[in-house]
């Protein structure tokens, strides 16, 4: 189970959106490259990047910040990145900067048919969701698309993984929806990452108990830097409950 910790971008900065209101940001970092290497010197074993101007002009806007990033990890893990992706240049040009998985996520539900012609074992898919109904554009839109269904469209196109949003509770620290995380993941041959609500040691305990459900693991933004989890600890516990 992997514990993921999330930086997501905004004007050039690390911030923390409540229920992806950009007007609910709280900035904890003006230096990106920093924080990514905290969390890889605490023992991270994948990032989590989003670019948030990006998701919601629909185009690239922190790609000076994501390359300090790609910089200061200097390849010593994985890391994966969405916001804003709309197109198969884009996807190119990350991937070139030296990202390792690139998430789709709004012109995978408008378009998905794109993922046909993407980059096997490079793309991963984004599906944010209130109450199963998938939103789109930076969560300001609901469709009324199923979770379930369009994933496993997804599968199909042969994507790497899921990430799974539940927008209701992403940065809020109420804790993760298990049971929706877990009947995604169950309707799966591929991976699922849970995301949204992540809050303490707990949550990290009920993820481990139904990881081999097929969730893969976890992202985590808002607790680690109010401090109500501990990476380092979360990780650990992880590693430990997994058997490694």
């Amino acid at each position: 189970m992997l514990i993921i910790p999330a930086i997501d971008l905004k004007d050039g900065h690390c911030v923390r959106l409540k229920q992806g209101l950009m007007e609910e940001s709280t900035v904890f970092s003006e230096d990106p490259g920093a924080m990514a290497r905290h969390w890889v010197d605490k023992g991270g074993k994948r990032l989590h990047l989003v670019d948030l101007n990006g998701a919601f002009a629909g185009k690239p806007i922190n790609e000076e910040a994501i390359k300090s990033i790609v910089t200061a990890v200097g390849g010593d893990i994985p890391i994966q990145l969405g916001g804003g992706i709309r197109d198969l240049d884009t996807i190119e040009r990350y991937l070139d900067d030296g990202i390792s998985y690139v998430i789709i996520g709004t012109a995978a539900v408008k378009n998905p048919g794109f993922l046909h012609d993407a980059f096997p074992g490079q793309i991963m898919v984004g599906l944010d969701a209130k109450d199963g109904k998938v939103a789109v554009d930076g969560w300001s839109k609901l469709t009324g698309h199923d979770v379930i269904d369009l994933a496993k469209k997804f599968e199909d196109y042969g994507v790497e993984s899921i990430v799974y949003t539940d927008i209701g509770r992403d940065g809020m620290l109420t804790g993760v929806n298990i049971e929706a995380t877990v009947a995604l993941a169950q309707a799966l041959s591929i991976p699922v990452i849970a995301s949204g609500g992540v809050t303490n040691l707990d949550d990290v305990r009920q993820l481990c108990a139904v990881q081999d459900e097929g969730i893969m693991g976890a992202i985590t933004g808002r607790a680690i830097y109010e401090g109500t989890l501990d990476f380092a600890a979360a990780q650990q516990l992880a590693d430990q409950l997994s058997g490694q």
